[in-house]
């Protein structure tokens, strides 16, 4: 994967499933509420991941086409497997440079990506080329920093232990556009109009310790990449020091965070 195109470590779709998947299934219908999807509209869904926007957009309107696409082509591949409805189609693309003629989309959505583009204003400017005059261009990201709970338990005890993953944590929570603010003024200098930011939540339910865990010692998403350059004691200490901070003084079982996402849209001119 091109590295000026995404900083997010993709592997298979079951490990983005395992990772992210099951929190943007769930944000998808906030981030709806938001940004809004119609009847016979053509929408693009940029950094699809396994497609859980564009097959919401689908469960909510008779669009005309839904299109998704992504630079992980494991990913797109998943996405093609899981969703058979005919109007849904999914490309590998870069969102620097959308594979879209100019003014095409009567609205242009992007989910839990642009954090992840080391160019995100061009990533915008793509968006706001693909979408026709008057569509509706609208985004949202973690709040990494501030609204981000699970995340932010597993890169704090890692960065107690770990130089090295107190720069990671770092990066990690100053991603582009995760900023507040950053995201409604990145749209408003990109030249869109009727620009409206808000906070959307979810919950983050995990079963028990291990559901927790299971993703970081996969292959997808920073934290999964940083448990992979560990060796065996070094990562054994840190699952130690994770589990303590995730039973808090109580038995293993359920655990619920908050996790808060920016969300901006606005209209192209």
């Amino acid at each position: 994967m091109p590295s000026y195109s995404s900083t997010f470590a993709a592997a298979s779709g079951d490990g983005y499933e395992l990772n992210m998947g099951r929190w943007s299934r769930q944000l998808a219908g906030a981030f709806l509420d938001h940004a809004g999807c119609g009847d016979g509209e053509h929408m693009l869904d940029v950094g699809c991941g396994t497609g859980h926007l564009a097959a919401a957009v689908l469960a909510r309107t008779h669009a005309a086409t839904v299109r998704g696409v992504d630079l992980a082509a494991v990913y797109v591949d998943y996405a093609g497997r899981q969703y058979a409805d005919p109007r849904l189609v999914f490309d590998v693309g870069d969102a620097c440079a959308l594979p879209y003629p100019d003014r095409h989309f009567d609205r242009v959505l992007s989910l839990l990506a642009l954090h992840f583009v080391p160019r995100p204003h061009a990533a915008i400017a793509e968006m706001r080329r693909v979408a026709k005059p008057g569509a509706v261009v609208a985004a949202a990201v973690w709040d990494a920093r501030g609204g981000f709970v699970a995340n932010r338990m597993f890169f704090d005890t890692a960065a107690a232990l770990d130089p090295k993953a107190g720069e990671r944590r770092a990066k990690n929570l100053t991603r582009p556009m995760t900023r507040p603010g950053e995201l409604v003024t990145a749209w408003r200098d990109a030249g869109f109009v009727d620009v409206d930011e808000t906070v959307l939540q979810i919950r983050m339910e995990y079963a028990c310790f291990d559901d927790y865990w299971a993703p970081y010692l996969g292959q997808d998403g920073p934290g999964a990449e940083y448990v992979g350059t560990l060796q065996a004691p070094e990562r054994q200490q840190l699952e130690q020091a994770v589990r303590a901070a995730y039973l808090d003084g109580e038995p293993d079982g359920p655990r619920s965070y908050a996790a808060l996402a920016w969300s901006v849209k606005g209209t192209a001119p």
